[in-house]
């Protein structure tokens, strides 16, 4: 690989700009660029959502990350797919395979069924919130977080009273400061959590996912184990990171809290929703791929065994996409076709449930508590520049 002169830093900090927007220096960025990660290796960067989703649905694309010259985020991800590579980085036909063993249990039809319970969840934890005798909370310890964790654990089977310590563990491994050791450590304590419930479940099968797996014969239980792994981690993590930094946007953007509240429309909460997606984009590390053939877009040439980094959060800001300024938030924008779910053969197994849970917490957060405020100003909110999965570490508010 010929190294970039001066190739900038990546990821790139927010800490100078808008905390809900891209990084200024990212957003600078051309179009097709080379960028310096962690091990000293530079990968291409590509930003214009046209390019952005043509690669992630192109077949000359791997996200292998065990593949030499993969641009693999941090030196604990990289120990821990080593160690257990996940089905999300697979290529076809493999990854196909254990996504076919999945998909019914998050087609529309069968998450539907569950909206009803997932409103009262919601009614539930606001219940709660809102019985206190301070009329104040952290948003996330409260609502944000308990939500899409109580969902996921119920569609895994996994025991929610385990929810501190899943979360605790969740954390240690997409923080982009924890050591490959601690990483490794945090990472076999949470396989070992999840094993013993699919070893349970082999011999008392209920109505959920790794039940499912278990019966059907096809995988070992260390498979099954890294399955729910994946799917217990992203099921609340981003979620939860949406619900409350979704939350503080629009606290921070009245006009828009106050059209998405008055609003009986229902389209206008799953608008809202897609707004949201599109212009916060939580997975803001970009998705990275590997070329394993050469690959000839925007008059540069890339070459097979090279790095790409896809940047979905300026895609996601691109005004060819998305006209009308996209970076003024506006819920009632088409913003549908967003790349906060990724695109092609990996685009996001659990979108449909994703969508659910933040319509329904959205809508009910701001019908229920018409008086939310952010009790901390947005400049002084601790935001997770130290995540793979942007968002708050806490959210103050007061009703």
């Amino acid at each position: 690989m010929n190294g970039a002169i001066d190739a900038p830093a990546f990821p790139m900090a927010r800490e100078r700009g808008c905390p809900f927007d891209p990084p200024p220096q990212l957003r600078r960025s051309e179009r097709i660029s080379r960028v310096r990660i962690w091990d000293g290796s530079e990968p291409w960067l590509i930003t214009e959502y046209d390019d952005v989703r043509a690669l992630l649905g192109d077949p000359r694309v791997s996200a292998d990350a065990t593949r030499a010259g993969y641009p693999i985020s941090t030196v604990a991800l990289r120990a821990a797919v080593q160690r257990n590579r996940p089905f999300m980085s697979m290529d076809d036909p493999e990854h196909a395979e254990y996504r076919r063993l999945l998909t019914g249990y998050f087609s529309v039809k069968r998450l539907e069924r569950m909206r009803p319970r997932i409103q009262q969840t919601a009614d539930r934890l606001l219940d709660e919130m809102l019985a206190q005798p301070i009329r104040a909370a952290d948003l996330i310890s409260a609502f944000a977080l308990p939500l899409p964790s109580l969902v996921i654990c119920e569609l895994l089977g996994v025991p929610y009273a385990e929810r501190d310590r899943f979360h605790r563990l969740a954390g240690t491994s997409i923080s982009t400061v924890t050591s490959a050791e601690e990483a490794g450590m945090a990472a076999e304590e949470l396989l070992g959590l999840i094993r013993a419930v699919v070893i349970e479940r082999q011999a008392k099968p209920a109505d959920d996912i790794l039940s499912h797996l278990t019966q059907s014969g096809r995988l070992s239980v260390d498979e099954i184990t890294g399955i729910g792994k994946i799917l217990l981690m992203a099921g609340h993590e981003t979620s939860a990171n949406m619900i409350s930094l979704g939350t503080a946007l629009l606290l921070a953007n009245p006009e828009q809290a106050a059209a998405l509240r008055d609003d009986d429309d229902p389209s206008v909460v799953a608008s809202a929703v897609e707004e949201l997606l599109r212009f916060l984009t939580v997975v803001h590390h970009g998705r990275r791929r590997l070329a394993v053939a050469d690959i000839e877009i925007g008059g540069v040439r890339i070459e097979a065994g090279e790095g790409l980094i896809l940047a979905i959060e300026t895609a996601n800001r691109d005004p060819r996409a998305f006209p009308g300024d996209p970076d003024v938030l506006d819920i009632r924008r088409n913003a549908r076709s967003h790349l906060a779910f990724a695109f092609g053969p990996h685009q996001c197994l659990g979108q449909t449930l994703a969508r659910m849970e933040l319509q329904v917490a959205y809508g009910t957060l701001f019908r229920r508590v018409p008086s939310l405020a952010l009790a901390t100003p947005v400049h002084e909110l601790p935001f997770k520049h130290d995540m793979r999965i942007y968002g708050l570490h806490a959210l103050p508010v007061t009703w």
